[in-house]
């Protein structure tokens, strides 16, 4: 009987190892096909990676749960670098920036580490598009940062918070922080390969996956341990701020626009759009044919809704002056 524990424990250390040697390697194939692209800058213990690309007006570029700025640099960053100056943020944790794990990840927190950055980088007031749980970030910088925030355009964001985690995000609600930890180090990597179609058919649908967003659009970045650990933690730490990002909605005054797909499998056109128009009547909202992904299915729409957000910014600035 001890003998047959023994082998049993021993085969569970080997496939544990194998698990962290496949994850490691994995890790390490990612980093160096996928190198920084932009600079960095240090802020509060967090290095903060950045593109920051063309002149002119300046546009901040805010992406979601998982993703990294290179959700943007698929088709829409360039055509608006054209004739603006656009600003590419991996948020804390997320594409190549770092977080420390006893960091804060709320809202409220990666607010203030992104106005830091755009203070450096002194930018007045600039338009700040935000996707998804971008959109959520770019809301709370609305509120807390004010100084850094001359008019919003979200894509498909978050605006209020949930009860329930949508089913393809249940993987990551992990409350413990050595739990996010063990698995991103071990079951992590191997289920986000073997469970990738239908997880991108569900963020993506009812619009196909681009073939190549694994590499253009930065999604194999999320094969990595420290970013699942990143992005289980603001799965966890989002709803601590967003009732009362919720309850600020009448207040905002600035240009306001938002893009939604009526058929968006991970956030609701109703709740997180309509329900914000009905509190912010001079929001623009714009609904297309679509899912969650816009910025890479359909850049046109999401192009005209930052233009016309940004003509209404600057030429107001234009105007006080």
């Amino acid at each position: 009987m001890i003998t047959f524990l023994i082998v049993v424990v021993l085969i569970l250390v080997a496939f544990v190892a194998g698990l962290v040697i496949f994850t490691a390697r994995t890790a390490a194939k990612v980093e160096a096909a996928f190198p920084p692209t932009g600079q960095f800058m240090e802020i509060d213990g967090q290095r903060i990676h950045y593109v920051d690309r063309g002149q002119g007006p300046a546009i901040v570029m805010i992406h979601g749960l998982g993703g990294s700025l290179m959700n943007f640099t698929y088709a829409l960053a360039d055509r608006l670098a054209r004739d603006h100056r656009v600003i590419l943020i991996d948020r804390p944790g997320s594409g190549h920036s770092t977080r420390p794990k006893d960091a804060s990840a709320t809202l409220s927190a990666q607010a203030a580490t992104l106005a830091k950055l755009m203070r450096a980088l002194k930018l007045d007031r600039p338009v700040v598009v935000g996707h998804s749980l971008g959109g959520a970030l770019s809301l709370s910088m609305a509120f807390t940062q004010s100084d850094c925030v001359g008019a919003l355009a979200l894509i498909a964001p978050l605006t209020h918070a949930r009860n329930e985690v949508p089913d393809v995000f249940k993987g990551i609600a992990i409350a413990s922080p050595l739990m996010r930890t063990i698995v991103g180090w071990t079951l992590a990597a191997p289920l986000s390969i073997l469970g990738r179609d239908k997880v991108l058919g569900m963020v993506f649908g009812p619009e196909p996956v681009p073939d190549d967003f694994a590499v253009r659009g930065g999604g194999a970045l999320g094969l990595r341990p420290a970013t699942f650990y990143a992005t289980a933690t603001d799965m966890m730490s989002v709803n601590d701020d967003m009732p009362a990002i919720t309850q600020r909605y009448g207040s905002i005054a600035i240009p306001f626009g938002m893009l939604y797909g009526r058929g968006d499998r991970i956030l609701d056109y109703r709740l997180d759009g309509e329900g914000v128009k009905a509190q912010c009547p001079a929001l623009d909202l714009r609904l297309i044919e679509g899912g969650h992904m816009l910025p890479l299915t359909q850049p046109d729409p999401c192009e005209k809704l930052i233009r016309d957000i940004a003509a209404r910014r600057y030429s107001t600035a234009v105007a006080a002056e």
